[in-house]
């Protein structure tokens, strides 16, 4: 595993909290339809808990998004694992996370790809998950401030973009940032309601496809929202 070079330093965190994730596997993923084992191994190992208030880490792994604060939420869990399903990652991959938030949708992409690059607009959340993936052992994730809608250049191309906000349209700047056979996911709509998009990135063509309804935060930046 690329992420760690020993155990996780929660594992002995009890029993409670991993009952509560083969659960939160069975019922919202499995019976969802999400089928890659990789993402229900990462998803039925990382502790989602660790990356919310303490004061809601009892409903960590319950069907819904919670807040993190800055008017921001971690996604839903079956949203999670259905937009990593989505990048049909193998673990050599280079990725960029348009989004960090908590930083636990990074973590799941931290152990099952080579390396992640993800981009906050919110410092306090940027240095909050950098502490605590440090804390949990994920050196293989690169964190930076700043506008996720222009995509980090200097380590373009990606084989992997996943944007976690909702965009009015698909950013051209992360298109192009997307190597060949490249895959990015990105919720696109309105301010109230989205497509979940995947589009796919050939020598000279753009597959896309749609996965499923959702509703996200805007995507705030120059090729976003306004703030």
């Amino acid at each position: 595993m690329l992420a760690r070079a020993c155990g996780y330093p929660y594992d002995n965190e009890g029993l409670d909290y991993a009952i509560a994730r083969e659960r939160m596997v069975a019922e919202q993923l499995v019976s969802r339809g999400i089928r890659d084992p990789r993402v229900l191994e990462v998803m039925g190992r990382v502790p989602r808990h660790l990356f919310v208030e303490e004061a809601l880490a009892s409903r960590a792994y319950s069907d819904y998004p919670l807040p993190i604060g800055e008017k921001q939420t971690i996604s839903q869990p079956y949203m999670v694992a259905l937009m990593t399903e989505a990048l049909e990652l193998e673990g050599m991959e280079r990725v960029l996370e348009i989004g960090t938030g908590s930083g636990y949708q990074t973590a799941i992409l931290a152990d099952l790809s080579a390396k992640v690059y993800s981009i906050e607009r919110i410092k306090s959340l940027a240095d909050r998950a950098t502490r605590l993936l440090d804390q949990l052992g994920y050196y293989n994730v690169l964190i930076k401030v700043g506008d996720g809608t222009l995509g980090w250049k200097e380590e373009a191309p990606f084989d992997g973009i996943m944007v976690t906000a909702a965009a009015p349209y698909v950013p051209p700047t992360l298109l192009e940032q997307l190597g060949e056979g490249g895959r990015i996911v990105i919720p696109v709509g309105d301010a109230y309601s989205q497509i979940l998009k995947k589009i796919t990135k050939g020598k000279d063509y753009l597959r896309e496809t749609s996965l499923a309804s959702c509703v996200f935060v805007k995507l705030v930046g120059e090729q976003g929202w306004n703030e």
